[in-house]
């Protein structure tokens, strides 16, 4: 017998995996949906299955079908399965009918790291930020409104031409294999499909609209307010466009992405917006969501609400100037509404240069704070001008950045495997309970 008998002496003793078996097997999995096929076939544990789908998404591996030989040729997986072998279907029937449970794992996994002092209970102070990942389609089978209507009137046009060859029955000889009604009818249906794609298409035109509508009007009452002020005020905003914008796409294979710009330079995939809030001590994620809008400015009070309410009230936020909106800031913190929060935005709302110039070397006196009735830019402007606002700012991307480089560079995730904003959110949960866990191991938690 070439491997010891006991399964724990497979791998070595501070190796990860046995952190991830202890931590499931303290999980209340009792209302946990088991696999009922029918076939007589065998059946694996609830906390298995989970531990193997936490395991595999921590080492890279996220399709069933690539879990599944795991099994088989990886001495961790063979340890964690107790050298059983789970298939691609269980896998896939499991992480399907079991949302409920990713979702309280995932909880559970956060109030783990509480009694180990790795995370506290309220007050906490997270740095929230979005990436993007690619969706599970491919940015060629999109087409835009105009891309649309024209296919649109190029299909009709052929209709009408083989309407025309059908009256003449077999005046024309043609192609082998040809037939005129099959050929009329995929027509008609991919016609059909081009129109409930403009339809989606102008109804998103109408909600971004109805969206920066009132953005605009705010801008355009604050800017005669200033000429009635006799200040000096700039160009007019342009009112925003209720018809569809060119670069406006609808993808057939996942409807609910969105063509994105991804990476540094100019290059657009069919994507999901994917933010996260994280704490700024453990580098935990205490919250995440997955959103098919392409910039962050409406996101910042959906992602903070994502956040389970075990781990308490915050007591500040960093982001960057893609996430301020002056609603999501007040809504946040509770300004106006006669109860605060408690909660404070740190928010750049200007842009700064990296190169520190010689003034900046140099001790600083405080700026006074703003008058009361300041406008809210004035008021976050002047947070990060403070020495605790500023120190406090430095941690926002020294805190979130390295999430998302350790999940798509160390993990390898960089595209869901899934379709649909409800599956995908899964996924994305899934990936973020696996990088909890691997962060609590990092930490020193069960060793």
């Amino acid at each position: 017998m070439l491997l010891p008998p006991n399964l724990r002496e497979w791998g070595p003793a501070d190796h990860w995996v046995h952190f991830i078996i202890d931590a499931v097997e303290a999980l209340d999995l009792r209302q946990v949906k088991v696999n009922r096929r029918g076939t007589g076939s065998e059946q694996s544990p609830p906390h298995l299955l989970l531990s193997l789908l936490i395991y595999s998404y921590a080492t890279g591996l996220f399709s069933s079908r690539r879990i599944e030989p795991s099994s088989y040729d990886s001495v961790p997986v063979r340890l964690l399965t107790a050298d059983t072998h789970p298939d691609h279907d269980t896998l896939c029937t499991f992480r399907r009918e079991n949302q409920a449970l990713l979702r309280e794992s995932f909880v559970k996994v956060l109030q783990l790291a509480q009694p180990l002092k790795l995370l506290k209970v309220g007050q906490l102070t997270v740095a929230a930020e979005g990436t993007k990942v690619r969706a599970h389609a491919r940015k060629h089978n999109a087409v835009s409104d105009k891309r649309a209507g024209e296919l649109s009137a190029a299909l009709e046009l052929e209709v009408q031409q083989l309407l025309a060859k059908a009256e003449q029955a077999d005046a024309t000889p043609r192609q082998e294999g040809l037939s005129l009604p099959q050929e009329i009818v995929r027509r008609q249906e991919r016609k059909a499909a081009l129109a409930r794609a403009r339809a989606e298409i102008e109804a998103r035109a109408q909600a971004r609209y109805a969206a920066q509508l009132a953005e605009y009007e705010e801008k355009r009452a604050e800017r005669e307010a200033k000429k009635e002020r006799g200040q000096r005020v700039g160009p007019p905003a342009q009112p925003p466009r209720a018809a569809p914008e060119a670069g406006d796409q609808y993808s057939f294979t996942d409807p609910e992405s969105r063509i994105m710009k991804v990476g540094p330079g100019r290059h657009f995939e069919q994507s999901y917006n994917a933010p996260a809030a994280v704490e700024v001590e453990s580098r935990l994620i205490v919250g995440g969501r997955v959103s098919p809008s392409p910039n962050n400015q409406q996101e910042l009070v959906p992602t903070l609400g994502a956040l389970p309410a075990e781990v308490g009230l915050l007591s500040a936020v960093l982001v960057d100037s893609g996430f301020y909106s002056e609603q999501a800031v007040r809504t946040v913190e509770g300004a106006g509404s006669g109860a605060p929060t408690g909660t404070l935005v740190y928010a750049a709302v200007q842009k700064t240069s990296h190169h520190r110039s010689v003034a900046d070397l140099e001790v600083q006196t405080e700026a006074p704070a703003p008058a009361p009735g300041a406008k809210l830019k004035e008021v976050l402007r002047h947070r990060l001008k403070t020495p605790a606002g500023r120190s406090l700012y430095q941690l926002r991307q020294q805190t979130v950045e390295p999430v998302f480089g350790i999940i798509k560079a160390a993990l390898g995730f960089r595209q869901f495997h899934l379709r649909g904003q409800a599956k995908v959110s899964l996924e994305w949960m899934r990936v973020c309970l696996a990088y909890n866990l691997k962060r609590l191991h990092r930490l020193g938690a069960g060793l």
